[in-house]
């Protein structure tokens, strides 16, 4: 099955302008009528009307553009799905106009993730994956996707020479998929060179990133060399913690096919009124990741010279050992911060249990301030070597720093500290 309104739908006035004004203007009037409203419309519909049997023959068989049925595509979701477009592939547009950069939008950045895998991995294939990902990602290639025979070797993506050891043992390997910054330890992999590492051992190995943590503002894997990036929109894509989503653009014609079919007869697609609001956050998604980046650069320093904290893990310190790359590689070093407190598990609930502005609750990426345990709550269903190993420690606290006045989450942090 072929997506008829899945065209490249890169507009080109928009390719050589700066990200803010892609985030604000591209896509806004795709897909919608000639005298749309300002903001784009919600087509808040399961399914769409013919003109004709003869039109609805036509757009069944993908002889015409045109719009059945929601999971199959729909106007608003098209919007999202054009501005992503713009802001992940713009820049390998310009530079390639011949290349198809597609956007697919999901109900939920799992539904991106899995789609998209199920996209390059069948019965029997490898899957080598970062030992460091999300826990619900961990789930799917151990719990779901061995299920179905899809095999997954597990390595640490940032350690380039276990990369190329790895890819010499399994030459036949279908994808590599990897998270940079890793969550929730903030490890940062070298993109350019795993990706380049895997052509040379394999040309037809497609290369995965998930982008959550970075955003296109900060970083844009396909830019680097990888073949498609994952993001789940509910995080710092749409900002404000009202939606769950994802999305997936991929430059790769069997990727984008592929997940398409698998899209089409799973389901996962996002909701039109979800679709309407990520797009509105994306127009302020410049302006948030610099307020993001700067308070969190603030908390970090903060946390590193605290007495009470054994470690802190964010690639925007001198002192990480990712800060060269992530100099090289992103904008900003992102908007996420991760310490170990002396005292492990029972001194991470008294911060939690007792802190003020921030919000005890897993997800990230929202505008105010987040805080959670790793161990207990994002990463419990992974098992405790696999934590431990990914330096996923019970002592472990993960802040997603808001775009609040960043004294007062440093008081909040300091109040919360003189408790352990």
């Amino acid at each position: 099955m072929e997506d008829s309104n899945n065209p490249d739908y890169m507009e080109k006035f928009y390719l050589d302008c700066g990200f803010s004004t892609r985030a604000l203007h591209a896509g806004e009037h795709v897909a919608q009528p000639q005298h749309s409203s300002h903001g784009g419309a919600i087509y808040q519909s399961s399914t769409f009307v013919f003109d004709s049997a003869r039109e609805g023959a036509q757009v069944f068989a993908g002889e015409r553009p045109g719009y059945i049925y929601t999971r199959l595509g729909n106007p608003t979701v098209k919007m999202l799905e054009a501005k992503v477009n713009a802001l992940e592939g713009g820049a390998v547009k310009l530079a390639n106009p011949h290349l198809r950069v597609s956007t697919q939008g999901f109900s939920s950045g799992m539904a991106a993730i899995s789609t998209t895998l199920m996209a390059v991995c069948s019965a029997g294939d490898t899957l080598i994956m970062g030992d460091v990902v999300y826990g619900a990602t961990e789930h799917l290639a151990s719990g779901v996707l061995s299920r179905f025979g899809v095999n997954t070797i597990e390595l640490d993506t940032s350690d380039l020479a276990a990369v190329e050891k790895t890819l010499a043992q399994h030459p036949e390997a279908k994808a590599l998929f990897f998270e940079t910054p890793t969550n929730p330890t903030l490890s940062v992999t070298d993109i350019r060179a795993v990706a380049d590492l895997a052509r040379v051992v394999n040309p037809r190995m497609k290369v995965v990133v998930d982008n959550t943590f970075a955003t296109p503002y900060l970083q844009r894997p396909l830019e680097l060399g990888a073949h498609a990036v994952v993001h789940s929109t509910t995080k710092y894509i749409c900002g404000h913690g009202v939606v769950v989503g994802g999305v997936m653009t991929t430059i790769d014609d069997q990727i984008r096919r592929r997940a398409y079919e698998v899209l089409a007869n799973v389901g996962g697609n996002p909701s039109p009124f979800d679709a309407w609001l990520v797009n509105l956050g994306l127009k302020t998604l410049p302006i948030r990741m610099e307020r993001h980046c700067d308070n969190a650069m603030e908390v970090a320093r903060y946390l590193a010279s605290h007495p009470k904290v054994d470690r802190v893990f964010y690639p925007g310190l001198e002192t990480d050992p990712f800060h060269e790359l992530a100099s090289r590689q992103m904008k900003k070093y992102g908007g996420m911060v991760s310490f170990e407190v002396k005292g492990g598990l029972e001194a991470g609930r008294t911060i939690m249990d007792n802190i003020e502005i921030f919000t005890l609750a897993v997800s990230l990426g929202c505008v105010d301030s987040l805080i959670q345990h790793p161990a207990s709550m994002t990463h419990a269903c992974v098992p405790r070597h696999k934590r431990e190993k990914g330096g996923v420690t019970d002592g472990l606290v993960r802040v997603s720093v808001g775009i609040e006045d960043v004294q007062d989450l440093i008081r909040a942090l300091d109040r919360a500290l003189a408790l352990v």
